[in-house]
Parts: structure tokens; C-alpha cells; sequence
């Protein structure tokens, strides 16, 4: 498949046109050349020296990841974006990106890969971002303790052997779930307004802590990197059906 239309095919998937106006990342194809033959594609969470090493040596000849390397363009290409952006050279691996439309897609994002493994009913757009959405929220089939739902998130997510972190605020008894994968704090009061019970997330910040309490929602903080590997694992998925070779690269952070 020629490259060009490979990202062609992901930005029409993705709806990568749909959050250009709310996403400071540089969705699409980032680095390449466009005209070339891809065969095998690797799939990352994260464009980094870790991962582009790893995807030359599985023989890649493009990488997809979550997290890119231009977030409102370059000043300047020294430094680390130089040394980055040198190694995706030297490797002849092109780098296609998708960070929001792959948090937002409703059934190949990572809220929704979330959503599903905690078996979430009644799933519907959440985490809203101007025109578009970042995030699901749903039911559970039954109500469920913090501590139920932070030990199936312990054992499904790849955490890096750090510990899902929890601040217990809301009822005894969770069903009602808000899911907004990475740094997704800030979509707590939509939270507390649609009704959850409990807001997912990857990361906090310092002020989360008496938010939650003031509002009597829970939050788990499942890391940033174990919430947002399912986006490029469905896509993994998606390009193998296309009748590529495709390969995931695992780098956890534990953050």
C-alpha cells in the first residue's frame, strides 16, 4: 500500500479533520515521504527514540503512534526533535500521528477500548472539547465498589508495575462511569453534571484532590500510558485487516 493512502485511509477512519481546530497535535502524516510502498506498519503509544529503534528493528517501514513529535510546529529542529527526527530518517520509517481523534473515536479509541474492558453498557460520547468529544461515559451491568473496579484496572492495564491510584469521594456502590483517558482530570465537572459516579482517567493534577471531594466524585488515576494503549492496538488491528504486517511496541512508562 502506498503510504499516502494508508494515512488517507487512517484520517478518514479517525476523522482527523474534525479536531483540527482542538488539537495542538500535528495529526496525520508527520514524517515521510508520501510516495513509497508500506508493507509492515508498527504501532506505539508514544513517538520516541524507544519506540522508532524498536520499529526499524521489527523491519517497519511506518510507525503510528498516539503521542507525535510537533505540537503547533517547530521553531526550530535542533536538539531532541533533531535527534528524533534524524533517527525516523536514517531508518527510512515514516510517522503517521493521531491524538485526539484516536482518544474520541467511539469504537477504536481509547476510551472506548477502556469503556469495554470494564464492560461498560449504554456507552455515549463524553469529555467534550469545542465541537467534539475526547471520552465515553456508560453503566456498569451492575454496581460496583472502587476497589472492584481499581483491581480489574490493576489487572488488564499494562501499568509498568506501578499501582492504579484511587480518591474514594463518591457512593460505596459505583455504576455510572465518565472515562476520559490520559491527562482528563479537567472533565470532572462534566462529570459531576452528567451524574457518574466515578471519572477514569490516566494522570491527576494537585487540584483534583479537593475537587473530587467537593463534588462527590471518585477519580482513578490509571496511568497516562496504561489508559491510551488501546487507540493504537485497535488500529494495529484495523491495518492487518487491510492485509498489511503489522507490529505492537510496548514501551510503559508507569506513569
Amino acid at each position: 500500500m502506498d503510504l499516502q493512502d494508508l494515512a488517507d485511509r487512517l484520517d478518514d477512519e479517525l476523522g482527523t479533520a474534525d479536531y483540527a481546530d482542538v488539537d495542538a497535535s500535528a495529526n496525520g502524516l508527520q514524517v515521510g515521504p508520501g510516495e513509497r510502498e508500506v508493507k509492515h506498519v508498527a504501532f506505539a503509544v508514544d513517538g520516541v527514540g524507544e519506540t522508532f529503534e524498536a520499529a526499524s528493528e521489527a523491519g517497519a517501514d511506518a510507525l503510528v503512534v498516539h503521542h507525535g513529535l510537533s505540537w503547533g510546529g517547530f521553531e526550530r529542529v535542533t536538539g531532541r526533535t533533531y535527534d528524533r527526527i534524524a533517527a525516523l530518517v536514517e531508518a527510512d520509517l515514516a510517522l503517521y500521528v493521531s491524538h485526539l481523534p484516536l482518544d474520541g473515536h467511539q469504537e477504536l479509541g481509547n476510551a472506548a477500548g477502556l469503556a469495554r474492558t470494564l464492560g461498560l453498557e449504554e456507552r455515549e460520547p463524553f469529555g467534550e472539547l469545542g465541537s467534539q468529544y475526547i471520552g465515553q461515559r456508560g453503566t456498569l451491568p451492575e454496581p460496583r465498589s472502587l476497589k472492584e473496579i481499581v483491581s480489574r484496572l490493576n489487572d488488564e492495564l499494562d501499568t509498568g508495575g506501578e499501582p492504579v491510584r484511587s480518591l474514594e469521594f463518591g457512593p460505596e456502590e459505583l455504576q455510572r462511569v465518565a472515562v476520559v483517558t490520559g491527562s482528563g482530570v479537567d472533565w470532572l465537572d462534566e462529570a459531576e453534571a452528567g451524574g457518574a459516579d466515578v471519572l477514569i482517567t490516566g494522570e491527576g493534577k494537585g487540584k483534583v484532590y479537593h475537587e473530587a471531594r467537593e463534588s462527590g466524585v471518585s477519580v482513578v488515576l490509571a496511568g497516562h500510558y496504561a489508559t491510551e494503549t488501546f487507540g493504537v492496538r485497535s488500529l494495529a488491528d484495523l491495518v492487518s485487516d487491510w492485509g498489511l504486517e503489522t507490529t505492537y511496541v510496548d514501551a510503559p512508562t508507569g506513569l
